[in-house]
């Protein structure tokens, strides 16, 4: 183990002081403080700890916004969503988007700067052959994104489902795999040039599949390449979560909360649904550190309610886990 020394000022070995027991130089409080500082930052080294490793995943600072631009019935501009954010305490804010957004893409994100609100991704929801450059969906121009993070100067990951159509859904198992990884590998080069990363973003479906997205992540080999795991669309995958969700971890860059109920609506808000607590216990039991994602996926209301009901019944559930580290956090 690795010795860190800690030297500790008595009054005697102070330069120009008297030896006079007596005797305390003005600032004699604030070096007892900054003494005591080291000796604990000292021992925490040399016992392997950080603020980070003790930190719970559940925290209110490890939680990203999401689904809050579309989904929000007061039509927020960014500085009104930027004070929704400072008021919920959250950090860091995932941009999705809709056509009818991209005139304000460049005020969103200089205002999410100058209210030191991190940018966690940027939405694109691409398709199976984006090198031909013709978007399947509003929100699926790639080259688009690239411009606008390039613009702005901006690192950070694209989020992308990555969508399969009919024509592609046709092909025999292994030529959907080649052409899926031919598909992220391009998106990821693109990315690459401009300093950002891309997560292939659970949407359901086959692309959707866990072990699908373990594959591709694998074949395409790329150090900017991850996965975003989103509760709302792997509803089927519930009952195998235990099984495969450790095995996502080295690939996890973030896990989008919802309320998870056999049979029930799809969006249920977190705590509301039977199997929340077993699969936020896997989550913990994981070794997962990454970001936690909540959202508003609700057109009809507003999305400062929505975080909040989730955020309390996040709350709710960390109670039931006795997580302390984290609920001292909200």
């Amino acid at each position: 183990m690795r010795l860190i020394k800690v030297a500790i000022f008595g009054l005697d070995d102070q330069p120009g002081l008297r030896q006079d027991s007596n005797a305390r130089p003005p600032d004699f409080t604030s070096r007892l403080r900054t003494t005591l500082a080291a000796i604990v930052t000292a021992s925490a080294l040399l016992l392997g700890f950080t603020a980070e490793q003790s930190m719970s995943v559940f925290a209110r600072q490890n939680l990203v916004a999401w689904c809050i631009i579309p989904f929000d019935a007061r039509h927020r501009s960014p500085l009104e969503r930027a004070q929704m954010l400072k008021r919920l305490g959250i950090q860091r804010l995932a941009i999705d988007w809709r056509s009818k957004d991209v005139p304000r893409f460049d005020d969103e994100i200089r205002t999410l700067q100058e209210n030191k609100i991190t940018i966690q991704a940027f939405w694109l929801r691409g398709d199976m052959y984006p090198e031909k450059k013709a978007p399947s969906s509003e929100d699926g121009d790639l080259e688009l994104v690239l411009a606008t993070l390039r613009r702005n100067h901006v690192k950070t990951q694209i989020w992308d489902p990555f969508d399969a159509n009919e024509e592609f859904m046709a092909l025999p198992e292994v030529e959907r795999l080649r052409r899926a990884t031919e598909a992220v590998r391009y998106v990821a080069a693109q990315a690459k040039e401009i300093g950002c990363s891309v997560a292939i973003y659970a949407h359901g479906g086959w692309m959707g599949e866990p072990e699908t997205e373990l594959k591709i992540v694998e074949q395409v080999g790329m150090d900017n390449v991850g996965i975003v795991y989103d509760y709302e669309h792997a509803r089927p995958q519930m009952d195998r979560f235990p099984e495969f969700f450790p095995k996502l971890v080295p690939h996890l860059w973030g896990v989008i909360l919802n309320g998870m109920q056999q049979g029930g609506p799809d969006f249920i808000t977190v705590g509301e649904g039977d199997r929340d607590l077993g699969m936020l216990k896997v989550i913990r039991d994981s070794g997962y550190r990454g970001p936690i994602g909540i959202m508003n996926h609700d057109e009809n209301r507003d999305a400062e309610v929505g975080l909040r009901l989730n955020m309390e019944g996040l709350k709710k559930m960390l109670r039931q886990m006795d997580d302390q580290a984290a609920l001292q956090t909200y």
